[in-house]
């Protein structure tokens, strides 16, 4: 899942990231209203954490000049305010839910899913590939009846070719959906994972197409 962290408290936007990122998210971060609502417009995601309080554009004019664009990507509103009126206001501009700082992180976490499952009524709760079944709510996956345990980024991976089903996906797609835009890495690290989650679902059923990139098959193998 690819979400827009948007908050000009580094020290606490750095912790998120990493977080986060070893939930299996890929993260972008932007400290600034300006930045956060051109990401918002350049890039798709799955959620928006947005903090109310920002230089530039506040959290109110980003959520509602996005409604007003027509972008529905669900947005968690995150601010130090605790008024009820601040709650109000922030859902009547369009947010989807509304988290005030401190905050538990585990609580974080499970409303980002809640709200991401709610915001995407178009995807199927399962995402069934042959005998693959994936579950991005519960982070689960079955190969027939025989249920199969992958680490977060392992699943991340998964769950991305999933909804790419029987499509040729790059290493650069794959790279900016499952990490993140200022990921800095060796790019070889998709073969890495690719090669773990074969040695988990079985080797045939991602197949490598060469100089173009990865294919989960419909047919399961």
């Amino acid at each position: 899942m690819r979400v827009l962290v948007v908050d000009d408290e580094k020290r606490l936007t750095r912790s998120l990231r990493a977080g986060l990122t070893a939930e299996g998210f890929a993260v972008d971060v932007a400290h600034d209203g300006v930045d956060g609502l051109w990401l918002a417009r350049e890039n798709t995601y799955d959620v928006i954490v947005l903090d109310l309080m920002l230089p530039g554009i506040n959290g109110y004019r980003i959520c509602a000049t996005l409604r007003a664009e027509k972008d529905w990507t669900p947005i968690l509103m995150l601010t130090a305010k605790d008024g009820e009126w601040d709650q109000v206001e922030g859902l009547d501009t369009g947010a989807d839910d509304y988290l005030t700082k401190p905050y538990s992180f585990p609580v974080l976490v499970a409303r980002l899913r809640a709200i991401a499952r709610r915001g995407a009524r178009e995807r199927p709760t399962q995402l069934e590939v042959g005998d693959l079944r994936v579950d991005p709510a519960t982070r689960r996956v079955w190969r027939g009846g025989t249920e199969i345990e992958l680490t977060a980024r392992e699943f991340s991976l998964l769950d991305f070719l999933a909804r790419h089903r029987d499509e040729v996906v790059s290493k650069r797609q794959i790279l900016d959906g499952v990490w993140d835009a200022d990921f800095e890495g060796d790019p070889n690290i998709v073969e890495v994972y690719v090669r773990h989650l074969r040695n988990k679902i079985g080797r045939e059923a991602i197949q490598t197409l060469r100089g173009a990139g990865y294919r989960l098959g419909g047919h399961g193998g």
